[in-house]
């Protein structure tokens, strides 16, 4: 078993939940993941704290209408997750961003994900649709499994 990245996300609706818990079995089941890793909905986090490990952000997005280009790229209901990042400076463990959301809103999908990853300087890593499939599931799963390799 080899060291795994922690994850740390939000969820709203359930979708990125079950997404997280499928990608964390995953992980386990190929043996990459490590039996301490932390799963964190920052959703139900009261107090927040400085973060010690090296984890991953996966967050949905949600934004106020408009189109994602000329209007409707302001974030709604997932700040939680941005603030945990910025609280005394948890983005620096942070080895990348995952996104989600629904392509029938075109470029509005995954476009919290993007934002994060330019304010914090830190790289969109993937992005899945709603709870995402087993394709999303096993590509992802690559995607963390280089990232640890290359770290």
């Amino acid at each position: 078993m080899t060291e795994s990245l922690d994850i740390i996300y939000i969820s709203l609706s359930g979708n990125t939940d079950i997404f997280v818990k499928r990608l964390a079995h995953h992980l386990t089941d190929i043996n990459q993941a490590s039996s301490d890793m932390q799963l964190v909905n920052v959703k139900f986090v009261d107090d927040f704290y400085t973060v010690t490990r090296p984890f991953i952000a996966i967050l949905p997005t949600y934004l106020k209408g408009g189109n994602g280009t000329d209007n409707g790229f302001e974030e709604i209901l997932t700040d939680k997750l941005r603030y945990f990042l910025a609280y005394h400076d948890n983005y620096h463990l942070c080895q990348g961003i995952i996104g989600s959301g629904n392509r029938n809103f075109n470029k509005q999908f995954a476009l919290t994900a993007k934002q994060y990853a330019e304010q914090f300087s830190f790289p969109v890593l993937d992005e899945f649709e709603l709870r995402g499939n087993k394709y999303d599931i096993e590509r992802i799963t690559n995607t963390i499994i280089n990232l640890k390799q290359t770290n």
